[in-house]
Formats: structure tokens, sequence, C-alpha cells
């Protein structure tokens, strides 16, 4: 895309590429699954031309940044270490603004929780806090709580849902992925875990053939066993984060979220967002807009207002 610089850098023991444009305050751009850093193409211009730098990496495992092979290498502790380092080559290590999304969010919260003096503000889209059970490990609660075929469930056994979208094809699974709009919990049955008709599918206005053929050549280049790694070390990250239990994340978060997006319609979250929860265990919290008729993508469906609700918000805290 116009003006977007390409580039490579050298974190935490591996390379990771980043797409950046403009000059200005940091916006670090954080992308989820099945996602590279081209989800936040129009965040990237709007925010270079509002007198932002605006950067966005493909995580380890995505795209053009390595992937390496182990799960365990696809902790918390070592994506948060990824951002950490290339938080301090792009600008000596100065706190930036944090936008994340999906999976992205996830380990957006991480950071905060971490590394707070490193995060302006942070703007959670779709995924709110996620608060460490001191007893329960999140794989086996989830298969009590969800089933098997819950999605994160079935993508635990290594190789497994590999197969599975390789009968399909990348572009099959991406565009079932990415139009899908129902606020049902995300099941992958065994059999047709895609559906039977992935061609009848019909491609929304705001993601062109052009938008999927990219995906689909980065996803059929590094695979998607790198995205599902991230699904397969919930458990160690409990494991790993045993020592912020109770923690309080100290940053001032927004969250923005579409009503019909399946996290937000997951049983649970709806009470925890708006029932007094959330803001306890974030005090900073600020804000939490849910829009209307929206799904999951909402960087993408419904970019402008997102770009607007995000500007305004990290507006609160420019020189």
């Amino acid at each position: 895309m116009e003006g977007i610089e390409h580039k490579t850098v050298s974190v935490n023991g591996l390379n990771m590429h980043v797409a950046e444009k403009g000059e200005g305050p940091i916006v670090l751009f954080l992308h989820g699954f099945p996602e590279i850093w081209y989800t936040w193409r129009h965040q990237i211009t709007a925010f270079a031309a509002l007198g932002y730098r605006a950067v966005a990496p493909d995580l380890r495992g995505y795209g053009d940044s390595d992937a390496p092979v182990e799960v365990d290498s696809y902790s918390c502790l070592h994506v948060v270490g990824d951002l950490v380092a290339l938080i301090h080559s792009l600008g000596g290590g100065e706190p930036v603004f944090l936008v994340a999304h999906d999976w992205g969010a996830m380990i957006g919260w991480y950071l905060c929780l971490f590394r707070p003096d490193l995060v302006k503000a942070f703007v959670s889209l779709t995924v709110p806090f996620r608060p460490r059970h001191p007893k329960l490990k999140p794989v086996e609660t989830m298969r009590a709580f969800f089933g098997e075929d819950y999605y994160m469930c079935r993508f635990q056994e290594p190789g497994k849902i590999e197969s599975e979208i390789a009968e399909y094809g990348a572009e099959a699974v991406i565009k079932k992925i990415l139009t899908e709009r129902s606020p049902g919990l995300p099941r992958l049955p065994n059999e047709n875990p895609f559906g039977s008709d992935t061609n009848s599918i019909k491609l929304p206005h705001w993601f062109t053939e052009e938008d999927l053929k990219y995906y689909v050549q980065k996803f059929n280049q590094t695979g998607f066993t790198g995205g599902l790694n991230y699904y397969r070390a919930l458990d160690l990250n409990w494991e790993l984060s045993g020592a912020w239990t109770g923690a309080k994340v100290s940053v001032p978060v927004k969250y923005v979220v579409g009503d019909i997006d399946m996290v937000y319609n997951t049983p649970g979250v709806k009470e925890y967002v708006h029932g007094g929860g959330f803001k306890n265990d974030v005090p900073m919290l600020e804000e939490c807009v849910v829009m209307e008729n929206t799904g999951h993508f909402i960087n993408q469906e419904r970019p402008h207002e997102v770009n607007a609700s995000i500007h305004q918000f990290f507006q609160n805290f420019s020189a």
C-alpha cells in the first residue's frame, strides 16, 4: 500500500517484519488470528495522516516474521519480550500508544500487566482483560464449560486442525472465519468443521478479493501453525503468570467491541464488562464502547468509527 514502509527488525532472538508509516508519537498495532499486519491497513494510513507513527508488526509465527516450531516459544513471556524489544528499537524504550485486536489484545493485556511503563494508553478491540483464576487452568475449564468442539479446544492437538485446514485450503478457511457473524460460541465439529459449501460465501464490502488474496498468499507462505500455537500455549501462560494473580492493570484503557462479536457474547463476558468486574481489575478503564450491528473484525468492518474512537482517546494523553 502506498507510503507504507516494510522492514525487518531483530527482536528477542528472532526476525520480526514491521509495516509502518508516518512520524510522531508511536502507535503500536497488534493483530489477532488468523491475521497479519495488513488487518491494520485502514488504521496505518489514518493515523499517519493524523500525525502519528503507525507501526504494525507481524507477530511471531505470522506473515514475514520468524515462526519458531516449538509450542513453548509462543508463551506470553516470549511474545511480550518481542514487543519490549520492538518498542526499544523504535523509540529507545519510550512508552507507546497501544491498539490491539483478538489475540493481539490478549498479548496487549499481558504487556500492560508486565510492563505498564512502556504503554501510554491502550485501546483493546473485542477482548477485555481476563484475570487469572488461581485454581482453574484455561483449556480444561473451556472443555468443561463449552465442550470439546469449542474452537479453542479443537486447536489444541498439534497437526490435527492444520490437516483439516489443508483439506479446505487457506482461502476457504480465511473467508469462513472473517465473514462469520454469528454471536454464538464458535464451534468446529469433527465433520465439516468449516462448513460444507465455502464456495457460496460472499465477501462483505469491507473485505475485498484483493484483501483475501493478500491474506492467502501470506498464510500459504507461513502456514497456520504459528498462530495456532498461541492457543496451545494457553495453559503454559497460566503457569507462567502465577506471580501476577490478582494484579491490577495500571494503564489507561478504552474498550471497543461490536454487539454481535463472538467474544463479547461468550457467557459471562458482558456481565464482567458491564457489572463492575472489568473496572475493578482495570481501575484506569475510562470507557466501554459497544458498536451496534458489528462483528468481530471491527477495525476492518467499521474503520472510520474505530479510528475516531481511538484518536479521541489518545488525544487525552498527547503533549
